[in-house]
């Protein structure tokens, strides 16, 4: 066979794509996405096992940490909000939501006064873009988020007092995996967290797989494919925890609540990537390797918190009586 000949079936045979090993395959893991992920949940869990002023105050902390990334991008904007004011007003609103939750409700307006008086009487004179940054980080970074303490901490949700075991600070600890024990406060946040990590961790996987529409502008890497593959993952451990806890009509309720936080997940998820956008980062922090700031990770679980509060303490119950 001649060169020429032997080139020409060269190039008639199959091309053959390596296949790349397992350590290769491994190798292109972000694995350090992955143990930070590790690492924050486990820290969640915790702090919502615990409960109490562990949870609250470990709470009080993220918020710090999330208005303070919040004012960056607010800052990178030119704006000058009342940074001090409205981190005094968040931390008041989390510590009332663990102990007297209509305290919370009425520290909202007054905070948003007092803000508004003190921007007016600023050496400085303030902007209309002042005045709705230092009222929008109160509300997005305080009241928002604070409904998981109401949930967890301030909702009076328990099943009796004998199956809590107290620690100091108002604690609690598991000695038993029957959660018939546990506190229902403890169930139902956990069941919720558990709906909001299953849209985030489907989202990204089948996004990665088979993500093929873009869903937004706001957000390039966001696709329908991925974002209802998280609502759908979303409803599922919703409707499996609703059947386990026997919620009155749970065939529905339990959907209900899934599609609930998975799309105000998604939405909440959305609302940060345009603020990043407008300020013009990709971050909102580098506190968390492989994922960012505090705002990155909890953007998530800032706009579900009402949603997740009051069905729970208000909806349940008109489905329960109505069904009885």
């Amino acid at each position: 066979m001649s060169l020429s000949e032997s080139s020409s079936a060269a190039a008639k045979s199959p091309r053959v794509i390596p296949n790349p090993s397992w350590g290769n395959r491994l190798a292109g893991w972000p694995w350090q996405r992955i143990i930070s992920a590790i690492v924050g949940i486990s820290l969640a869990l915790g702090l919502l096992i615990l409960g109490g002023w562990y949870f609250s105050l470990g709470f009080s902390l993220l918020v710090y940490l999330g208005l303070g990334e919040y004012f960056a991008l607010v800052r990178a904007k030119g704006i000058t909000p009342a940074s001090k004011t409205v981190l005094i007003a968040c931390w008041a609103i989390v510590v009332s939501s663990a102990m007297m939750p209509s305290v919370a409700d009425a520290i909202v307006p007054v905070a948003g006064t007092l803000v508004c008086f003190y921007l007016l009487f600023r050496p400085k004179m303030a902007s209309i873009a002042d005045l709705a940054a230092s009222v929008m980080g109160l509300f997005y970074c305080g009241y928002l988020p604070s409904y998981w303490v109401r949930l967890r901490v301030g909702a009076g949700l328990v099943l009796d007092d004998g199956a809590i075991a107290q620690l100091p600070l108002n604690g609690f600890w598991p000695t038993s995996w029957n959660l018939s024990t546990w506190p229902e406060a403890l169930i139902v946040t956990v069941l919720a967290f558990c709906c909001i990590w299953a849209a985030d961790i489907g989202a990204y996987i089948m996004g990665k797989w088979v993500g093929k529409t873009l869903l937004s502008d706001i957000s390039p890497k966001k696709t329908v494919e991925g974002s209802l593959a998280g609502t759908i993952g979303s409803a599922v451990v919703a409707t499996l925890g609703a059947a386990y806890l026997q919620w009155p009509l749970w065939f529905v309720t339990g959907p209900a609540l899934g599609l609930l936080v998975g799309v105000a997940s998604l939405l909440g998820d959305l609302i940060e990537s345009l603020m990043k956008r407008d300020a013009g980062v990709k971050d909102s922090g580098n506190l968390i390797p492989g994922h960012g700031g505090i705002l990155d990770r909890a953007d998530s679980y800032i706009f579900t918190a009402p949603l997740v509060y009051y069905f729970i303490t208000m909806l349940l119950p008109l489905v329960d009586r109505w069904v009885g």
